[in-house]
């Protein structure tokens, strides 16, 4: 299976306006970059992103139940749990999350290298056809307003896992997605380990 359907709306950094909006998009060999997620310039983090509210005790509810639906999606297993996590935290630019799932990666027995490598899981031989069609199907829901979620990167996903595997592997990069989201509005970094 290729992905080269990915490969030519994702990953690329664009510049627009002379401001570079990181994850940008790049329609086929013409060049052309698309505005979409230009409207929104990221700023100098290390000035702006400040904890802007305790979400956790303004609604510790929703939070806890936000955290307890992880434990209904069980038909993936942990490793590769951690390592889409923390793909689409990379995508979504979530220093908390990225943090925290290469962390999670690390104690399931993920090995430095491949976390090193995921940002270009396309390109080594890292990661096997069940991983790379996980990954695939993680960027493109996560960039759904963009890309769709092509039939080919869904059809190649049942080459590998079950339908119940591909609504809870669907559901994981959803959630992950909500999670990167809160973390990212509420400014909430992570504090740094020493080791």
């Amino acid at each position: 299976m290729q992905y080269d359907e990915v490969d030519e709306r994702v990953g690329i950094r664009a510049k627009v306006s002379g401001v570079d909006v990181g994850q940008g998009l790049h329609l086929g060999e013409t060049g052309q970059e698309l505005t979409t997620l230009a409207k929104c310039p990221k700023l100098n983090w290390n000035q702006n992103m400040i904890e802007r509210l305790d979400y956790v005790s303004i609604n510790a509810p929703a939070i806890a139940s936000m955290a307890k639906a992880k434990n209904a999606m069980p038909s993936i297993d942990e490793k590769l749990r951690a390592l889409i996590e923390l793909r689409v935290s990379q995508i979504n630019g979530c220093a908390y999350c990225v943090d925290l799932h290469t962390t999670q990666a690390r104690a399931a027995g993920e090995t430095q290298q491949r976390l090193d490598c995921l940002t270009v899981w396309k390109d080594g031989a890292f990661f096997d056809d069940k991983e790379k069609a996980a990954f695939a199907w993680a960027e493109a829901v996560t960039l759904v307003s963009v890309c769709g979620a092509p039939k080919p990167l869904f059809d190649a996903l049942s080459d590998y896992f079950s339908d119940t595997e591909i609504v809870d592997l669907t559901l994981i990069i959803a959630q992950m997605n909500a999670w990167n989201r809160v973390a990212i509005s509420f400014g909430h970094l992570p504090e740094p380990r020493i080791e």
